[in-house]
């Protein structure tokens, strides 16, 4: 039996390619290998977008396309909705009665993201209980592994705990799920700072290329170089970490020498960099329209895949509900 992966992600916006780099092309390879849950976190998302709930649902299916366009086959992987799929709702509630407060209150980006999203009023009950809800989506298909970053190791051992915790009450019915520790390269802003929308410096999976191009010319590079002639430090330059996750080793290697000795110039730099990229999202972009125009492939993409995790849901809470004594048997 192939071990169970589970992932997934919030629809709150259009993809960038700090998403593809950083989660999607390792989504494609681990369906390869392991049998795969891949969830759209609607619920996730009224944490921060409670006000804006009439827009979850066509992220949503835009979040799909972006996932088939790259590569996730929903012939190899359950893709689906999980507030379609009720035992998530009942999970989720019993496992908020065991769950201690202090808990949650310590998970290291609670406070950090009350204070960067302060703008959006998320000091509400939902957002404190995002690691419960978070340990459902594992732990209802019997996860054995989740693909993260380390910064996000302490959420897994929240859920390790969780499930320590009911296992210990009700008896052995869930796996502790492990971190599947995935290397993400570094990849910036087009300014430098973390890649994110609302600092509006992304490029997104869905843009016109002609606009990429726009974005990429005045990127900011290393700042040493203030003449043609002026060495740099690749480590330091934002464009070298995008060379590093979509040029060739041997390009790599040459932008690499070539700007320690000033023998390329950041120009030239951006051109090879716009190149590579063309090639990766243009095929992107051609498949995501494609899909879009037919309303009917999202649409029994996500009837599937919420019919196939609603079984595996179902089956597990016959165990959770046994276990502490509330089946009807």
């Amino acid at each position: 039996m192939k071990k169970i992966v589970v992932s997934g992600m919030r629809p709150t916006g259009p993809l960038h390619i700090g998403h593809l780099v950083g989660a999607l092309k390792n989504w494609v390879k681990l369906q390869q290998e392991y049998q795969t849950f891949f969830l759209v976190a609607s619920l996730h998302a009224l944490t921060s977008e409670y006000a804006n709930s009439d827009k979850i649902m066509e992220w949503s299916k835009e979040m799909i396309a972006d996932w088939v366009s790259v590569g996730i086959d929903p012939k190899k992987s359950v893709i689906f909705d999980h507030s379609k799929v009720d035992p998530h709702y009942q999970l989720h509630l019993i496992l908020s009665m065991i769950t201690p407060k202090g808990w949650l209150e310590r998970v290291p980006t609670y406070k950090e993201q009350i204070k960067q999203l302060k703008a959006k009023n998320i000091d509400t009950y939902g957002f404190l209980g995002y690691p419960v809800l978070q340990t459902v989506d594992i732990i209802l298909y019997k996860g054995e592994l989740v693909p993260v970053g380390e910064d996000q190791v302490s959420h897994i051992e929240l859920s390790r705990e969780i499930v320590r915790r009911f296992n210990g009450l009700y008896g052995d019915v869930f796996p502790e799920p492990k971190p599947l520790l995935t290397k993400v390269p570094k990849l910036p802003g087009l300014d430098g700072r973390k890649m994110s929308k609302s600092y509006d410096n992304a490029i997104y999976l869905k843009e016109d290329f002609n606009e990429v191009k726009k974005k990429i010319f005045p990127m900011m590079t290393d700042t040493r170089r203030k003449r043609r002639s002026d060495p740099g430090i690749p480590e330091d330059c934002p464009v070298f970490y995008y060379h590093k996750a979509f040029s060739e080793n041997e390009e790599i290697k040459e932008i690499d020498n070539g700007c320690r000795k000033a023998s390329i110039g950041c120009i030239d730099c951006k051109k090879i960099l716009i190149k590579n990229l063309e090639k990766t999202l243009v095929p992107i972009k051609d498949k995501r329209e494609a899909i879009l125009k037919d309303k009917d492939i999202i649409n029994d993409i996500l009837k599937d895949g919420n019919k196939k995790a609603d079984t595996v849901a179902k089956s597990t809470m016959i165990e959770v509900f046994k276990g502490m004594g509330f089946s009807d048997e």
